[in-house]
């Protein structure tokens, strides 16, 4: 079912990248870069249609983005698992796209891709089917200064506790429990009432990205990484093995501190960037294969990384965040698949939206690592089985395989990257 395909490392001549005036002449640039000490090797990858015909494309292999660079913004920091370092969007969105053009992300997830569009100065959408999603990206678009989050963790009643399930006291000191259950009820009335700010909207994240964790900056006991939530149950284990019981936390102290660090770079450029992009923003909650909030034809540029198959259990990991919020996950369609020809068929249904959104000689680049659990299988761009029939993208195509018109290329570097054209 998956078209096959093969490697030729040979030298590949590299005709400059026709494009709409954003790009430049990416081509070349990639075969001449060697930013970070490695020459890139230019190959050639021969496929075919899951009907037989015949395809080739060009393949770019270097590293184009590493740990070695520069720290990202401090927006940045917070937690989520499998998510993508902000320097991968940065390195498409400098090179594709113009300052007050929109960037998207179909899956977006704590919202990496969107904030580093709008820090560059581009309109940021993105969509997730998780609620979670808008609350870790939305007020880092707009963030407070420091003392409007000192002043209103003053003004919150910390003592007036709400919900104190007994099985967090697995993870948290009964005062601790009482300090989060009274900010819960605090921002759950807010919401209700229609009076939640950007404020609140920012001390929710924080405490979202403080809920569990490894050291005293967070609420809890030590407990796993603070991108994933163990089960109450498997806590009294670790509490156990540890012979650990949850000390004492100053809530409204640890949310200060990390917004602090958090508002660290927020200088007056990085404020004027996205109090000029936040109005145009669009953060969508719902299936990314059907987005008619967005216009056909607006978006310049897509960056994203789609579910992983069967690896990553994201409503088990942050099913903790969920009960802070309100959310029901019971009712939130999380995308988790099993079977390959289940992600290819809900990969190919994303990709016919994609193509409608994305505006002539706009482009996707698609970051798919190796999916399965213990990496049993390896999607490489040669077997990404991904049927999609708009123009100027091939009919029935394994995902790499693009037109041979010299518009297309495939960049690699600590992942899988792809990069289609809309012509």
């Amino acid at each position: 079912m998956i078209a096959q395909a093969e490697l030729f490392e040979l030298p590949v001549e590299v005709p400059p990248l026709r494009s709409n005036g954003h790009a430049g002449d990416l081509a070349s640039e990639l075969a001449a870069f060697r930013e970070f000490g490695e020459a890139t090797r230019t190959m050639e990858t021969r496929s075919a249609t899951f009907e037989g015909a015949p395809l080739s494309v060009t393949t770019f292999v270097n590293e184009f983005w590493t740990a070695r660079q520069r720290q990202a913004h401090s927006l940045h920091e917070i937690s989520y698992r499998a998510c993508f370092k902000p320097q991968l969007p940065r390195f498409f969105i400098e090179r594709l796209t113009q300052p007050g053009e929109r960037v998207y992300d179909p899956f977006m997830g704590r919202g990496t891709t969107p904030l580093e569009a709008a820090l560059l100065g581009r309109v940021p959408l993105g969509c997730d089917v998780n609620p979670l999603s808008i609350t870790l990206t939305r007020p880092r678009l707009r963030p407070p200064v420091l003392e409007e989050v000192a002043a209103r963790l003053r003004e919150i009643d910390f003592a007036d506790a709400g919900e104190q399930p007994d099985d967090l006291l697995a993870f948290y000191h009964p005062t601790t429990l009482r300090q989060i259950s009274a900010l819960r009820k605090y921002l759950q009335s807010r919401r209700d009432s229609g009076a939640l700010d950007p404020v609140d909207d920012w001390i929710s994240l924080v405490a979202l990205n403080r809920l569990t964790g490894h050291s005293n900056g967070f609420f809890s006991v030590y407990t796993l990484p603070p991108n994933q939530a163990t089960s109450a149950k498997a806590q009294r284990k670790i509490n156990e093995k540890r012979e650990q019981v949850p000390p004492p936390r100053d809530v409204p102290r640890i949310v200060l501190k990390k917004s602090r660090i958090l508002l660290s770079d927020c200088t007056l450029v990085t404020r004027r960037a996205l109090e000029q992009n936040f109005p145009r923003a669009q953060l969508l909650t719902g299936p990314s294969e059907h987005t008619p909030q967005i216009p056909s034809g607006s978006v310049r540029l897509v960056v994203t990384s789609p579910p992983f198959l069967d690896v990553v259990q994201y409503d088990a990991d942050n099913w903790l965040r969920c009960w802070f919020l309100g959310i029901d996950l019971k009712a939130v369609r999380i995308t988790m698949l099993k079977k390959l020809e289940d992600w290819q068929e809900a990969m190919t249904a994303v990709f016919k939206e994609l193509h409608r959104v994305l505006a002539p000689g706009g482009h996707v680049a698609f970051e798919v690592g190796e999916v399965g659990a213990g990496g049993a299988i390896n999607l490489p761009p040669t077997h990404w089985p991904i049927t999609v029939t708009p123009a100027c993208w091939p009919s029935s195509a394994s995902a790499n395989v693009l037109p041979a018109s010299g518009l297309s290329r495939v960049m690699r570097a600590s992942a899988t990257w792809s990069l289609w054209p809309r012509c």
